[in-house]
């Protein structure tokens, strides 16, 4: 085993509840791109709003790509999630996090197309898929540094 992430009830919480979150995240988006790609396209994220169907075209492969994806990642983060072992929660947050900036930058540079609203929903999700892996990883590194018992051997 390579070491499981501890120091204090606390902090293995809201590691855990941190990973369950994106985990969660990227089920829901996994599971309506791959198994309701027309709805996904159409309707992301709510019915009402059209953020993927603003930016192009429609097309069945690429949007169950995203849904294989994301599943992925789901399945990724989860089991760091349960496992928390160290290693694992850096790499698989770290994975995550190059799939994360590049999609947050690009819908920085895509604002025109939508409104000032959906802008702000839009970054504020897109920032949280960003700034929370960093925040874990980096709770996960200082406590490593600080506190020598936080790995298990």
């Amino acid at each position: 085993m390579s070491g499981t992430v501890r120091g204090g009830r606390s902090s293995e919480g809201w590691i855990r509840a941190g990973l369950a979150f994106i985990s969660l995240e990227e089920f829901v988006v996994g599971v309506w791109a791959l198994f309701l790609p027309r709805s996904f396209y159409e309707d992301f994220p709510s019915s009402g709003r059209d953020w993927v169907s603003t930016l192009g075209p429609y097309d069945e492969h690429l949007v169950r790509d995203v849904g294989e994806l994301n599943l992925a990642f789901g399945v990724l983060l989860a089991l760091a999630a349960i496992m928390l072992d160290r290693r694992l929660v850096q790499i698989s947050l770290f994975a995550y996090l190059f799939y994360a900036v590049p999609h947050f930058i690009f819908h920085l540079t895509q604002t025109r197309a939508f409104s000032p609203e959906d802008n702000l929903a839009q970054l504020a999700s897109l920032g949280v898929q960003v700034f929370l892996p960093l925040a874990i990883l980096l709770g996960v590194g200082l406590r490593r540094k600080n506190d020598g018992a936080v790995v298990e051997r």
